[in-house]
């Protein structure tokens, strides 16, 4: 998907703050964010959503990217909140799997 937002991020198209990257992943901070910490994990490849995703290695791998940059963020011992949104009802914004890793203030519940 060529228009993608997150897609033209991956591709270096449109500049952003990144943070951590492989093969299959970028993680960068958030415009907006709503956290002192607030990061995007994308896969490389388009995905519209979580409903959409078939790759379990894939997904743990996303997981295990947050767990590591929530490490080198130093936010990993006080604790950290990792959001995925998926839909118009789920508050996705940008149809393009990606989730949120939060940090560095209390996280309130329930969301919303």
């Amino acid at each position: 998907m060529q228009e993608c937002l997150f897609c033209r991020i991956a591709r270096k198209e449109i500049p952003a703050d990144i943070v951590w990257e492989s093969e299959t992943i970028l993680a960068f901070r958030d415009i907006a964010p709503v956290a002192p910490t607030h990061i995007l994990i994308i896969p490389k490849n388009h995905i519209p959503s979580l409903n959409e995703a078939e790759d379990p290695q894939l997904l743990g791998q996303i997981l295990l990217a947050a767990k590591e940059i929530a490490r080198q963020e130093k936010i990993d011992g006080e604790g950290y909140r990792i959001v995925n949104n998926i839909g118009e009802n789920g508050g996705q914004s940008v149809g393009h799997l990606h989730f949120h890793l939060l940090g560095g203030r209390r996280i309130g519940w329930p969301p919303g």
